[in-house]
């Protein structure tokens, strides 16, 4: 995946609490084998509603969702992840999240971004009144911001997430800083055998 140290762009404010990962990304779409595409699954089922917010024309475009409470909860499936980040969210605020679901997403190099809930009723406030409104998520200093307003809150991420984001490290990559350890492993150790353990009968001595 591909460090991410800023993200800066328009946001949506998804108003609703308790999105579960089959409103994110229906069951239907889970037959697919290829990782892309999943944006057009995107909250499908909500989209048929002309006037979700997904649909209005002052959203289009926009890398950052603003959402309700305990987003994401629900089942593990990695596909919500990428559904998100194939319609081009680059980062999501809320007050709390499903904890499988803020895992896969900092594997796969989605911010997730927990502050109170008034904060983000602020936020979503700031954005309803004027769409064009750019946030910033920025990783290494552990912040959102509304730049023109002057609005700043703080949030946290373990540790690993952070380093993980900051560094473009999913769990392959992870696996690669130990690359030469791995190398040295193979080329010295000696594989397991049954030599000598049997007779020629393959009766145990």
């Amino acid at each position: 995946m591909k460090p991410v140290h800023v993200v800066e762009g328009r946001a949506v404010p998804l108003e609703r609490s308790d999105v579960d990962t089959d409103q994110i990304i229906p069951s239907d779409w889970l037959k697919r084998v290829e990782r892309t595409g999943f944006g057009r699954g995107l909250f499908s089922e909500w989209r048929d509603d002309p006037g979700f917010v997904l649909n209005q024309a002052q959203f289009v475009g926009a890398s950052i969702l603003v959402a309700g409470p305990r987003f994401g909860t629900g089942s593990s499936r990695e596909h919500a992840v990428w559904a998100l980040m194939d319609f081009g969210f680059a980062a999501v605020v809320a007050p709390s999240f499903g904890d499988i679901f803020a895992n896969n997403s900092s594997k796969q190099g989605l911010v997730i971004v927990q502050v109170a809930a008034n904060d983000v009723d602020e936020l979503m406030g700031l954005v309803n009144a004027d769409p064009t409104t750019l946030v910033l998520v920025d990783v290494e200093r552990l912040c959102v911001e509304v730049p023109q307003y002057g609005w700043h809150r703080d949030f946290t991420l373990d540790p690993m997430t952070r380093e993980r984001l900051l560094n473009g490290w999913d769990d392959i990559g992870l696996t690669m800083r130990r690359e030469g350890a791995i190398a040295t492993y193979e080329a010295t150790s000696v594989a397991p055998s049954l030599a000598g353990l049997f007779d020629d009968a393959g009766h145990a001595p």
